[in-house]
């Protein structure tokens, strides 16, 4: 259950905000938009994209350790970062 929460919670905050986020917003203001079709849309479009993810990441640890995938990504969220406040554009 400790596994699930931590999930839930790294994917519930890295999403807040991002521009799928910001995206479905503007979707769901649309007044010819049905609010719930929306959410529907946008529900399942990250079920699929996590789907995507968790079978990838299936893959790819087969090859490289989960230790090693965890560095780069943290270093990629990293150089992002610094990217971003050094003036990179978006």
């Amino acid at each position: 259950m400790k596994a699930l929460l931590m999930v839930f919670l790294s994917v519930f905050l890295a999403e807040l905000g991002d521009k799928t986020q910001l995206a479905t917003l503007l979707f769901a203001a649309d007044q010819s938009l049905n609010r719930w079709a929306v959410f529907a849309a946008a529900s399942t479009a990250l079920i699929l994209s996590s789907l995507i993810a968790v079978l990838i990441g299936a893959q790819i640890s087969r090859f490289i350790s989960p230790l090693s995938l965890r560095m780069m990504a943290g270093l990629g969220f990293v150089a992002i970062g610094l990217w971003m406040l050094l003036g990179g554009r978006s």
